[in-house]
């Protein structure tokens, strides 16, 4: 089966203006009952999404759906299962810990007016409240130029938007889950006042970019552990790439800031080596001052495979 793009769910373009991530834990009280209710969800989704295009099609709406790995377990026990599904097992580093935490559920939902966001997270709310809880709810923003919180611009080591699709969704390496994708969500504080006392130029050896012009620097002028040199996979010297999608957070009355780092990735495996370059192996000098505060990795089926979890066809 060929990667067709009308069969992937958004998980390769379009960032948004307005963000919603919201993962849910199932009860794991009535499987039946959970798995009726999930199977109801998906089937509405596509309405629900329809509608509001066509009630708002300027907004450019924008989901992605998704299933945790002790989720499919439970909710498909007898069905085949995504080759690189697993439980995100943390990344222990000799400064910094990639933490785990639960997630059964997830969705990424985006577009230029709140209001959508807000009206679809309500309307998928109604059909799968009362067989979840709630494990995080963070909604995201685009900053100034679409540049991170901390000042510089985000995504300038994404593919190109004409290759993003090889690299963020599943091919026939899985042809059961062709045109599926990996989503890994991260939720990171940053402390603002230590990352807004350095220097300008010290901000900018800690990412490897200048922090106006966004060029990078020469490799002589960066930290050995600089963000943009840390967060690379270059195994077998080639560089592996994903499609990130991160946006800013904050509740400035409680002093919280931070940024909410998405990954759809083809394979997990490039992201997670990722990871273990920023926690484990160079210690990401954007660590000091970014903490991760969640870690969970998903699986975004087609829509066809959503098709056959509203069937029982899996």
């Amino acid at each position: 089966m060929t990667v067709t793009e009308k069969l992937t769910q958004d998980v390769y373009k379009d960032v948004g203006e307005n963000v919603n991530f919201t993962i849910l834990n199932l009860n794991h009280k009535d499987q039946k009952a959970e798995l009726a209710a999930v199977q109801e969800l998906a089937d509405r989704i596509p309405a629900i999404i329809r509608s509001m295009n066509v009630r708002y099609p300027k907004a450019a709406l924008k989901v992605a759906f998704g299933f945790g790995s002790d989720a499919w377990d439970y909710l498909f026990p007898d069905a085949i299962k995504p080759m690189e599904l697993i439980r995100f097992k943390e990344i222990v580093g000799p400064k910094y810990t990639a933490i785990s935490t639960p997630g059964d559920l997830f969705f990424h939902v985006r577009a230029g007016e709140s209001a959508v966001v807000y009206e679809v997270m309500a309307q998928f709310m109604l059909f799968i409240k009362d067989a979840t809880t709630v494990e995080d709810e963070t909604h995201g923003f685009r900053y100034f130029e679409g540049r991170a919180v901390i000042g510089f611009i985000d995504g300038t080591e994404n593919p190109d938007v004409n290759e993003a699709l090889d690299y963020a969704v599943i091919g026939d390496e899985d042809p059961e889950f062709t045109n599926g994708s990996y989503a890994f969500a991260q939720k990171y504080r940053h402390d603002m006042t230590a990352w807004n006392a350095l220097k300008t130029e010290d901000q900018e050896k800690a990412i490897g970019r200048k922090k106006d012009s966004d060029l990078e620097l020469a490799d002589e002028e960066k930290l050995p552990n600089s963000h943009n040199v840390a967060s690379q996979d270059m195994k077998d010297g080639i560089e592996h790439k994903i499609v990130r999608m991160n946006v800013p957070f904050s509740e400035p009355g409680k002093d919280i800031t931070g940024t909410y780092f998405i990954g759809y990735a083809r394979h997990f495996a490039v992201t997670n080596r990722m990871l273990i370059n920023m926690f484990e192996s160079k210690s990401d000098r954007l660590l000091d001052f970014s903490t991760a505060e969640t870690g969970n990795l998903f699986f975004i089926p087609s829509t066809t495979t959503l098709e056959s979890i509203v069937d029982n066809a899996l």
